[in-house]
């Protein structure tokens, strides 16, 4: 976010000179940490000891970006305060719930994958009333078989997902 910030600012600020230095001819820096000044903002010994360097070639369009909030940024994530930790005892109920709903729930995707591969019958299903055209039948086939794909790949995570609760 502070990137996207920087450059529209750069952008922003690019494009204000840009008119200056067309009129009249003025020299572009760029100085570190992506600032842009002219030079009739700053002279060509005060740039250059400052590290900066001389724009050429195509013009620069700066977009103005939204000021970022003063006072104490919240954090998105990190450590929570002494106080808000959970208990150990509770945190093994809260993992050993989470393990018996991941565990219900694969048995329950499990179950459905089994019946899905029966109906599938090794990609040779029987054909219903409806299914005259052969080509609706090539598709419903490639249809169980990516259901089945996608079956068996939420089995997976589901498996991957108990795997990364400790052991009860």
């Amino acid at each position: 976010m502070h990137r996207i910030r920087s450059s529209l600012m750069v952008l922003t600020t690019a494009a204000v000179l840009w008119p200056l230095q067309a009129a009249a001819q003025t020299t572009v820096y760029r100085c570190p940490g992506n600032v842009y000044t002219s030079s009739a903002d700053i002279s060509a010994k005060e740039a250059e000891a400052k590290g900066c360097k001389t724009i050429e070639g195509a013009p620069i369009t700066v977009i103005q970006g939204s000021r970022p909030r003063t006072g104490s940024p919240v954090p998105a994530s990190g450590p929570r305060p002494a106080d808000s930790k959970v208990e150990p005892a509770q945190q093994r109920a809260r993992d050993g719930d989470a393990r018996r709903i991941l565990e219900s729930e694969l048995k329950k995707e499990e179950e459905q994958l089994e019946q899905m591969r029966k109906e599938f019958n090794n990609g040779e299903p029987e054909r219903r009333g409806d299914e005259r055209n052969y080509q609706k039948y090539l598709d419903r086939v490639a249809e169980m078989k990516a259901a089945i794909a996608r079956k068996e790949s939420d089995i997976a995570a589901i498996k991957r997902e108990i795997s990364k609760l400790p052991a009860s």
